[in-house]
């Protein structure tokens, strides 16, 4: 491709709307363009590596036996109204000439259940891999990060379908290694981390993050064990601490607290540290009231909550229905005199605190003094809270948790009957039996995937692309196009290269070298080379773009250098035998 017959418009200023690396490159180096908050146009540079990943994707999991297909992006809204998913608020929804209600898809569990559930009946029809590269919708409240968190983004999602629990882990292991793969040939360093299931739900699943400073997602790593979790999922161990004696604690006394509600201005008129200040957080699980304790300087976790009830929803309870439960409004509710027949729950890490201050219920007001199992009955105790770097280990007695920041590119789930059953998805099993269809999800962002490896892939110049997924394999840069040695040789050489396969970008542009050079860092294709004074020796000149220092390499040589280099730098992306 000549560079004067391409449409690449490249950007010399930082947009200000970029506060992410990855979102500044991007745009400065021509791969996309924002037409409105969290919608992107991909221009040729972004679409020529989205193809790569695509297909990237597609080798790996035809590999392992899948299937391609290609569903609607209009979902009829009966379908999630089978599975409870109608209401969710991310939704895109809308309606046809007729009124009939559809969503766009944000993902599609509903749609691929809806078509095996008609077309498989038997136990011989399985095990199943089904796949496609679609477009997603979602209605972020806060797009961020270009195309990390994005309102309409290409999602490749697979599904499995099996006959029982050991066949549906096979199938979960083949997926997991297979996206290890993808990311490795992709040039993406990744961690595979527990998560939190989510709007998806199911069972057992796991998250694959790239580690960049720019990620929007917290992750907890051991320092000894590597057990890794993303912070919305990862577990914190019982201290097992027993409460301290209360013999000498005073009786609980309620105190005035005006215009104090919050942690830091009720432990700021108390005296008092936040570490001695218990919350009580009202929530609704499945729809009914709880109350959740945690300390007053930590965060509880909604989801740990929910688990702790096995529930599949949860929620804060509105202020309306707070005041109407306790008598004051939010930010002075307390554990006692809470009626006794709603849960109450407590973090671990409380357990060994006495004499502590709570919310009264009573506006303006707070009660110190307060002890377990004195002042109101001992709470069920559960893991609450969200986990913070220096946390111990979960699963090592040694380890302490540190924290680093990730973006999401993977996320796989062990889904078992949760839709299935929702939607009667059944077969007949070896002995007649009838039983609902065992399922795994499995997502890839792709368009995520350009940023992250921008994220992973830079410099201060600009992109450094994995060759794998670079836009071409080689830009060509011919430096004076007015002398005639060097167009006839560089001419020669691009003709050469494209008739041996080479992905060639050949900049022919009548530019300045500098900003030829410029552009050939900022968009970040692998290998350049330089067709300019050296050719008066017969040379031109190859760098990496990773590595600066320029070979010379003879003109009647250079393609079949070339051809060696690339094949080498693909090479080095080759993935382990898993």
């Amino acid at each position: 491709m000549r560079a004067s017959c391409y449409f690449m418009p490249t950007l010399r200023e930082v947009p200000a709307e970029a506060e992410l690396i990855s979102h500044q490159l991007l745009l400065r180096g021509g791969f996309i363009r924002k037409q409105a908050a969290g919608v992107y146009v991909y221009l040729p540079l972004g679409w020529r590596v989205i193809r790569k990943i695509e297909q990237i994707v597609r080798e790996e999991t035809d590999r392992i036996g899948g299937i391609e297909l290609f569903m609607p992006a209009l979902v009829p809204q009966e379908l999630l109204e089978e599975t409870g998913r109608s209401g969710l608020d991310i939704l895109f929804r809308l309606k046809d000439r007729h009124a009939r209600p559809f969503t766009l898809g944000f993902t599609h569990e509903e749609i691929i259940t809806d078509i095996v559930r008609h077309a498989v009946s038997s136990y011989r029809q399985m095990p199943l891999l089904l796949y496609q590269i679609q477009t997603k919708f979602r209605d972020e409240p806060r797009p961020r990060g270009g195309i990390i968190r994005a309102r309409e983004f290409l999602m490749y999602d697979a599904y499995s379908f099996d006959v029982d629990e050991a066949a549906m882990e096979r199938s979960y292991q083949a997926l997991r290694n297979a996206y290890l793969r993808m990311f490795h040939r992709m040039g993406l360093p990744t961690i595979i981390v527990e998560a939190e299931a989510g709007a998806i739900g199911g069972g057992r699943n796991e998250e694959y993050m790239v580690v960049a400073s720019g990620g929007e997602d917290k992750v907890l790593q051991c320092d000894t064990c590597g057990y890794g979790a993303n912070a919305e999922r990862c577990e914190l161990p019982d201290p097992n601490l027993s409460p301290p004696a209360i013999d000498h604690v005073q009786p609980a006394q309620k105190v005035a607290t005006p215009n104090a509600r919050t942690v830091q201005e009720v432990t700021a008129f108390l005296n008092t540290t936040a570490d001695r200040l218990v919350k009580t957080l009202l929530m609704r699980v499945d729809g009914k009231p709880v109350a959740a304790l945690v300390r007053g300087d930590r965060e509880l976790n909604p989801y740990k909550l929910m688990h702790a009830l096995g529930g599949e929803s949860v929620e804060m309870m509105d202020a309306a229905s707070i005041e109407q439960l306790t008598g004051a409004p939010v930010g002075f509710s307390g554990p006692v005199g809470l009626p006794p027949d709603l849960p109450m729950l407590a973090d671990y890490e409380l357990k060994g605190l006495q004499d502590f201050v709570t919310g009264a219920n009573e506006v303006d007001a707070h009660l110190v003094h307060v002890c377990w199992g004195r002042d109101f009955p001992e709470p069920r105790w559960a893991d609450l809270r969200v986990a913070e770097a220096g946390d111990k280990c979960p699963r090592c007695p040694t380890g302490t948790l540190r924290e680093v920041r990730g973006i999401e590119v993977g996320h796989i789930f062990q889904l078992g009957t949760k839709y299935s059953q929702a939607m009667n998805a059944l077969f007949t099993d070896a002995q007649g039996n009838l039983k609902p269809i065992l399922m795994g999800c499995y997502g890839l962002g792709v368009s995520r995937c350009l940023a992250a490896i921008a994220e992973a892939h830079h410099d201060e110049d600009g992109i450094c692309f994995p060759i794998t997924v670079a836009p071409f394999e080689v830009i060509l840069i011919l430096v004076n196009p007015e002398d005639s040695a060097q167009r006839t040789v560089a001419e020669q050489l691009y003709q050469t290269l494209l008739a041996q396969g080479v992905e060639v970008l050949y900049d022919d542009r009548d530019e300045r070298s500098g900003v030829k050079f410029k552009d050939a860092d900022l968009i970040g294709i692998p290998i350049q080379v330089v067709v300019g004074r050296a050719v008066k020796e017969d040379q031109v000149e190859v760098r990496l773009r990773t590595d600066k220092s320029p070979q010379r390499v003879a003109v009647s040589d250079a393609a079949s250098y070339l051809a060696t280099l690339i094949r080498e730098l693909k090479q080095a992306l080759e993935p382990p035998t898993l």
